[in-house]
């Protein structure tokens, strides 16, 4: 059983006889008090969707939800629901957009190293690998010479995605991205 403060976003809890996904945790220490931090996680329900906002001591126990993680690829989508399929068994998996908002950003149709989350049969979320690559849609005029500086603009992915990108970077090209920061981690090789 992990601690609180063990505990990474898109886990799954087991939280009042519910299984929760762990969306966003904040980490707090509370001034004049000894004893350490504070772990406020933002949880969703995987049956009902219900989000559950939860404060836990950092040496709190919690229980890891029965989980399984299968290799997908991003197939279709269809209305509100995205569809990945089962790399080797080709089972569809259906998932609402706004259960997986802030991953749709980081998936294409050739995203690599995606896994469904899977709880009680259902799927319930997608974990990103740490890095994608996404082509630029949308990004200001590169600048000749400007390789040297640091400066940085905006760039549009084809999903939707707006990361800094150094100035020498322009549409079309295809960037790596780290997902946990969302951060330009380079040009992709071809």
């Amino acid at each position: 059983m992990p601690k609180a403060s063990e505990i990474k976003k898109h886990a799954a809890i087991e939280y009042n006889s519910r299984v929760m996904i762990v969306r966003d945790i904040e980490r707090s220490v509370p001034q004049g008090r000894s004893g350490g931090s504070l772990y406020r996680m933002r949880m969703y329900d995987v049956v009902t969707g219900g989000k559950v906002d939860e404060t836990f001591k950092a040496d709190e126990m919690l229980t890891l939800a029965d989980l399984i993680r299968r290799p997908v690829m991003f197939s279709y989508i269809d209305g509100d629901e995205y569809v990945f399929m089962d790399e080797e068994d080709y089972t569809p998996y259906n998932l609402n957009k706004s259960s997986i908002e802030e991953q749709v950003l980081f998936v294409s149709e050739d995203t690599k190293g995606l896994l469904a989350v899977i709880v009680e049969g259902s799927p319930v979320s997608i974990d990103l690998p740490s890095s994608v690559e996404l082509v630029i849609e949308d990004t200001s005029p590169s600048i000749k010479g400007a390789s040297a500086s640091a400066r940085t603009k905006p760039a549009t992915m084809s999903t939707g995605l707006i990361v800094q990108v150094p100035e020498h970077i322009s549409n079309g090209d295809r960037i790596k991205i780290n997902t946990d920061e969302k951060k330009f981690m380079g040009r992709a090789d071809n």
